[in-house]
């Protein structure tokens, strides 16, 4: 009887040892716990923790891994362009404007040749930094925001003779003044455009 009583006194206070560290254990404390949901099964808390959806994919293919990088390529060459080509037909629409004034030849070549320091200062250094990919794709996109190749647009300001000149240069760095813009042909490059400006937009509604 005595030993009954003396294990029903141990599991006792066993019990009452396992409630007590149950109870720290569930308790926060320290500036490292973190708080979680939990359910009770069966008498036990368990932790509940919800995990955000993540998607699992397979490795591309090598095929696609190189239609990917082409992608990726372009994107950044439109990106670093695309307000090159804006800048370009907003001073183009500015400069025709102010030479439908003048109509003195020496006047008008003053005029271009302060126009022309002006945007070598601000430009100048920037494009020189261009890839000659990003160049090419920068020809297009001018031709995409006036309306005119590059070679027309140095014919027109500075003369034939230049433009045939710079003409010989991107030809020989595997380029051509003369390429147009193709929204069929060229259909990457409109939606890469595309994305920029509704980024743009999206910034502007903010």
């Amino acid at each position: 009887m005595h030993r009954l009583v003396t294990a029903i006194s141990l599991l006792t206070l066993v019990l009452c040892v396992l409630c007590c560290a149950e109870s720290r254990a569930q308790t926060r404390h320290g500036a490292d716990s973190i708080p979680v949901s939990a359910i009770v099964m069966d008498g036990d808390t368990i932790p509940s923790i919800t995990l955000r959806l993540v998607e699992v994919v397979d490795k591309l293919p090598k095929k696609f891994r190189k239609q990917r990088e082409q992608w990726t390529r372009l994107r950044n060459a439109v990106y670093v362009t695309y307000p090159y080509a804006k800048a370009a037909a907003r001073i183009l629409k500015d400069v025709n404007s102010r030479l439908a004034t003048i109509h003195d030849k020496r006047e008008r070549k003053a005029y271009l040749s302060t126009i022309e320091k002006q945007m070598k200062a601000q430009f100048g250094d920037k494009l020189e930094n261009l890839s000659v990919y990003q160049g090419k794709v920068l020809m297009k996109l001018i031709n995409r925001e006036t309306g005119e190749n590059c070679y027309e647009i140095i014919k027109e300001l500075k003369g034939g003779f230049s433009a045939r000149v710079w003409q010989t240069v991107a030809f020989f760095f595997g380029g051509n003044l003369k390429s147009e813009y193709d929204r069929d042909e060229d259909k990457d490059i409109e939606a890469i455009v595309q994305e920029i400006e509704m980024y743009r937009g999206s910034r502007a509604v903010l």
